[in-house]
């Protein structure tokens, strides 16, 4: 038992690393401080790009852990630092990719304090995006 309270609290420590890891990129790639948005101006499209970027970014290390737990613990959470490091990366480069393609600065419509369906379309490219890694990464 203290092996998997161990494991557990290793586990967890990578995921709070990679989610504020996922936390600072958003916050690089939108203008001004994300957590203002969110706290003081109340931006609910900031709140909820954020909370679908946890949402994925927290998917994919689940399925990392849980498809190579068995795999040994070292190998486990390697596996979780390197395909959650991927799954940040490839969240970025999908906003980038939207904000190209897409009219208007996607990081301003996603602060703005007033709902924009940006936000949705954003929303929905971050549990697409970690769909398609966990789909990667499931045996």
């Amino acid at each position: 038992m203290l092996a998997s309270i161990g494991y557990a609290v290793a586990y967890t420590g990578v995921g709070i690393v990679l989610l504020t890891l996922g936390f600072l990129v958003l916050d690089l790639l939108t203008p001004g401080r994300l957590g203002r948005h969110i706290h003081e101006e109340r931006s609910v499209n900031a709140g909820l790009v954020l909370a679908t970027g946890f949402l994925g970014q927290g998917a994919v290390v689940f399925a990392a852990i849980w498809t190579n737990a068995t795999n040994g613990f070292g190998e486990a959470l390697l596996y979780t630092v390197v395909f959650g490091v991927l799954g940040v990366v490839l969240q970025a480069v999908a906003f980038v990719v939207l904000d190209v393609i897409t009219p208007g600065k996607l990081g301003a419509h996603v602060t703005e304090v007033a709902f924009h369906p940006a936000s949705l379309v954003l929303a929905a490219v971050q549990l697409s995006v970690a769909a398609i890694i966990i789909a990667s990464i499931w045996p």
